[in-house]
C-alpha cells in the first residue's frame, strides 16, 4: 500500500474518531442481551437446535454447501418447495430466497424500477433499501417519516411506475408504519407498495401485512430469518411474475452462491417452531410493556413507547449515548449506542432490544439502573 493511500484511508478514519463515530467490532460477551435481534431467542433455542440436527441426520448424503448460484448447480428442489410453503404461510403468490434481508432489498430495489421510474422511500428506511435505490436508474424521493401528506405529494410528483417503500417496524426507531392508510393511498395513487418486515415479523405474528390482511394491497414483501427466527437469509414474497422478474434481472440473487441445504432446512423447522408458539409473541409484548412501564419518567430522560420489542433512549449526543452504553456494559447489560451517521445527527440514541429469554428480574435491573445513572447524570 502506497504512502498516498495510507493517509487518506487514515485521515477518514481520523474524522470519525474525533467525532466519536468511528465503528469497531466487538466479541460476544456474557452480558445480558438487550442488543440483539433474537426477540423470540431461536437463536439460542435447545429445542430448535435439536429438531434441526435430528432432520440434518435424515439426511446423510446433503452437500456441506450449495456449491454455485441457483441458477448453476445450486438450485435444489427442496427450495423451490420451500419457496412455496412460506408464501403459502404469508399468503402471497410466490417467493424467492435470498442469502440476506440486505441482499433481498437491493436485489428488489435495484432491479424493479426503471429509468423515469421513482421510488419514493420513508426518510428512516433501512440502508439496504437506499443502497438498492442508489444502483437503480430510477428518480428517488423520501418523504418525512410516516407523512401520508408529505408522501401524497411525492407520489404525485413521481414520475413513471412509483414504488414506495417502508418497513413495518422501523430498525432503529422501533415505531411502526402507518400501513392501513400507506395501502390506501398508494391504491388510490396507483403506487407499488414494498414493505420490509424485517422486524415485525415473529414479533407481530408473521408480520404486519398479515396481521392487517393487506396483502392485495402490497406489491412486494421482504421477510428476513436472522431476526426473530434466529437464523440467516430472507424471501420476497410477491407474484409468480416478480419471482420470475427477479431470477431474470436481480444481480445479487443472478451472482450469489445459493443457501445450503442445511441452512433452507433450519429456515423451515424454525418457520415450524414458531407457529407451534404464538403465546412466545404475547410473553414478548408484556416483556416489552414491563421495561416501557419501569424506565426513567420521559421528561428526564427521553425514551420511546413503542409497540414493538425496540424501545430507544435519547441522551444527547454521541459522546452521551457512548458514555451511557458504557456504563450499563460496566453494570453488566448489553445496550448498544447507536450514533450519527447511522441515525441522522442530533437523534442519536440508545437501542435497547427487549427479547422472550430476558427475565422480568433483568428487565427490571436494567430499569433499575437508568434511573440510577440519570439521577447521577442530573445530580453532576
Amino acid at each position: 500500500m502506497n504512502t498516498a493511500i495510507q493517509h487518506i484511508l487514515s485521515d477518514k478514519l481520523e474524522v470519525r474518531t474525533l467525532s466519536e463515530t468511528r465503528r469497531k467490532l466487538q466479541y460476544e460477551n456474557s452480558l445480558y442481551d438487550f442488543s440483539s435481534n433474537d426477540y423470540l431467542g431461536f437463536a439460542r433455542s435447545p429445542e430448535l437446535k435439536k429438531a434441526i440436527n435430528e432432520q440434518l441426520e435424515k439426511h446423510p448424503l446433503s452437500l456441506l454447501g450449495s456449491t454455485g448460484s441457483r441458477l448453476l448447480s445450486g438450485n435444489t428442489e427442496f427450495a423451490e418447495q420451500l419457496e412455496e410453503d412460506l408464501a403459502l404461510i404469508h399468503q402471497a403468490e410466490h417467493g424467492l430466497i435470498f442469502n440476506s434481508g440486505y441482499t433481498a432489498n437491493l436485489a428488489l430495489i435495484s432491479s424493479l424500477p426503471q429509468k423515469n421510474d421513482t421510488i419514493i422511500c420513508d426518510e428512516l428506511i433501512h440502508a439496504s433499501v437506499i443502497d438498492g435505490a442508489r444502483l437503480s436508474h430510477a428518480k428517488r424521493l423520501k418523504f418525512r417519516h410516516n407523512d401520508l401528506e408529505d408522501l401524497e405529494k411525492k407520489i404525485r410528483i413521481g414520475t413513471g411506475q412509483c414504488y414506495v417503500a417502508v418497513e413495518s417496524v422501523y430498525s432503529m426507531d422501533g415505531d411502526l408504519a402507518d400501513l392501513i392508510h400507506i395501502a390506501i393511498l398508494c391504491r388510490d395513487l396507483n403506487a407499488h407498495l414494498i414493505v420490509d418486515e424485517a422486524h415485525a415479523f415473529g414479533v407481530f405474528g408473521t408480520g404486519l401485512v398479515d396481521l392487517l390482511h393487506l396483502h392485495h394491497a402490497v406489491f412486494a414483501r421482504v421477510i428476513t430469518f436472522g431476526k426473530a427466527l434466529g437464523l440467516h437469509g430472507a424471501i420476497i414474497l410477491g407474484s409468480s411474475l416478480l419471482r420470475d422478474y427477479l431470477i431474470n434481472f436481480a444481480r445479487p440473487f443472478i451472482y450469489t452462491t445459493a443457501p445450503s441445504f442445511a441452512q433452507l432446512l433450519a429456515v423451515w423447522l424454525a418457520y415450524q417452531h414458531l407457529l407451534s408458539r404464538p403465546h412466545d409473541q404475547l410473553a414478548l409484548q408484556r416483556k416489552s410493556s414491563l421495561l416501557k412501564d419501569n424506565m426513567p419518567a420521559r421528561t428526564i430522560l427521553p425514551s420511546s413507547l413503542n409497540p414493538s420489542a425496540i424501545q430507544c433512549v435519547y441522551p444527547g449526543t454521541n459522546a452521551a449515548v457512548v458514555h451511557l452504553s458504557s456504563q450499563l456494559q460496566k453494570r453488566g447489560f448489553d445496550v448498544r449506542a447507536i450514533r450519527s451517521p447511522t441515525v441522522a445527527a442530533g437523534t442519536e440514541r440508545l437501542r435497547i432490544c427487549v427479547h422472550l429469554h430476558n427475565t422480568d428480574e433483568e428487565i427490571l435491573a436494567l430499569c433499575d439502573h437508568f434511573h440510577q445513572l440519570t439521577h447521577k447524570i442530573y445530580a453532576d
